[in-house]
This record gives C-alpha cells, sequence and structure tokens, in this order.
C-alpha cells in the first residue's frame, strides 16, 4: 500500500470511529444509490445478481452488501478500515449470503477465487489504479463484469484530472465540521476507459451521475467493464 493511501486508510479509520461512537446511523438501503441518493443509474446496472458471486469493494457499513445479498447474491464485503469493518459487523452480524472481510483491496483479490461481478461504490479512487486495476482483471473471473462509480466533478466545481496521479479532497465527519484531506485519483472519463482497456477489459458503459439538487456542482460517473472471456484454444 502507497503512503497517501495508508494515510486515506488512516482518515477513513477516523470516519468509522466517528460512526460507531454515534447514535445515528444510516437506514436500510432502500432505493440503491451510486453515491448521488435519488439519482440514476439505479442497481438494475448490475443485472441479475442472483447466485452469482459478488465482491464489494470498500463495503464500508455493507448496506449496499445486504442490499445484494437479500436479492440471492453471495457477497463477500471487503474495507480496509478496522473501523469501518466494525461498523458492518455490528450492523450485519449473520446476514444469510453475505461474507464480511477487512483486508486491503489488493491482497483480497489475489488471495481469492475469482468473482462473478465486483462493484465499488466511490471505494476504486481511493487506491492507485496502476497497483488495483491490474488486480481487479485478475479477480474477475472470464466474462466476469466491473461495475464502479468515480467522482468526476467536486462540489467546488473542481473536475478531473489529466494524467494519473492523486489529489487532496476534503472528507467531512458527519454531523459535524470537522473535515479531513483525503487523496484521491479524480480521473477523467477517457483515462479511466485508457486505463480499464489497458488492464485488460473491455468498456460497456460509462453514465453521468449529477447531483439532482440545482446549482450543486457534485458530478459522479459509473463505468461498467467486463473482462473478456476466455477463448478456446485451437
Amino acid at each position: 500500500m502507497l503512503d497517501i493511501e495508508q494515510r486515506t486508510a488512516e482518515t477513513w479509520d477516523l470516519y468509522g470511529r466517528h460512526q460507531l461512537d454515534r447514535t445515528f446511523d444510516l437506514p436500510e438501503l432502500n432505493q440503491w444509490s451510486w453515491d448521488i441518493p435519488q439519482a440514476d443509474p439505479s442497481v438494475d446496472l448490475l443485472g441479475d445478481v442472483a447466485g452469482l458471486r459478488v465482491l464489494d469493494l470498500g463495503a464500508g457499513a455493507a448496506r449496499h452488501a445486504a442490499h445484494l445479498a437479500a436479492l440471492g447474491a453471495h457477497v463477500t464485503a471487503v474495507d480496509a478500515s478496522p473501523t469501518q469493518h466494525a461498523r458492518a459487523r455490528a450492523r450485519y452480524p449473520d446476514t444469510p449470503h453475505l461474507h464480511l472481510v477487512r483486508a486491503d483491496a489488493v491482497d483480497h483479490l489475489h488471495e481469492a477465487t475469482p468473482y462473478d461481478l465486483i462493484y465499488s461504490v466511490g471505494g476504486v479512487p481511493f487506491v492507485d489504479p496502476n497497483r488495483l486495476l491490474p488486480a481487479l482483471t485478475d479477480g474477475l473471473r472470464p466474462g466476469g463484469r466491473l461495475v464502479f462509480s468515480a467522482l468526476h466533478t467536486n462540489s467546488r466545481g473542481d473536475g478531473p484530472c489529466d494524467s494519473v496521479t492523486a489529489r487532496p479532497e476534503v472528507l467531512r465527519l458527519p454531523g459535524t465540521d470537522t473535515e479531513h484531506l483525503v487523496h484521491m485519483w479524480v480521473l477523467a472519463p477517457a483515462l479511466w476507459e485508457e486505463l480499464l482497456i489497458r488492464h485488460g477489459l473491455t468498456i460497456e458503459s460509462v453514465t453521468e451521475i449529477d447531483s439532482p439538487e440545482r446549482d450543486h456542482r457534485l458530478s459522479y460517473r459509473v463505468y461498467a467493464a467486463r473482462r473478456p472471456p476466455s477463448t478456446p484454444g485451437p
């Protein structure tokens, strides 16, 4: 893990501790969201997940993972933060088809049996794509899909970068004015697509997600890609 990734992971640990210490927590997920509530696309972007082996990368409190488990998927929810993992364990101690794992994403992908579907709600940009994307490709079975949301424009109106470099963004502790800096790879869509293709995936779609609030500049993109199926030998 890179130093900037480690510092960001420590900040997410502070975030998780803050949430564990609060009496309020988010309700169960009754409407799927890719970072911006009440904005399309829906869970339908993942297709029929019943019976699939699914990985939630950067699962946090695992609300999305539990939602898919209720739809019949066999979901492994991975988060590197001890306190985020503790939130998930406290919330879902014995949920059928939901397996909670605390691990670095790349380490887990190197050890796990390849998945049918890997998805991430906002987690991918916190890891160096040159470290993560090769592991994601290897972590998919041939024909398997990767779907993830990534920040495109932050609330200040700062757009994406045209180079594969991390930049500081603000993480606010819920219910407070306390802000921490985290580093993220906020990349232009063309650059994400180039990286995905370079690491052996084919692009299926790129979907814009803009805030439904007027004059709110926050914007994300959802990338859907697939590992090509194996081709039979001669």
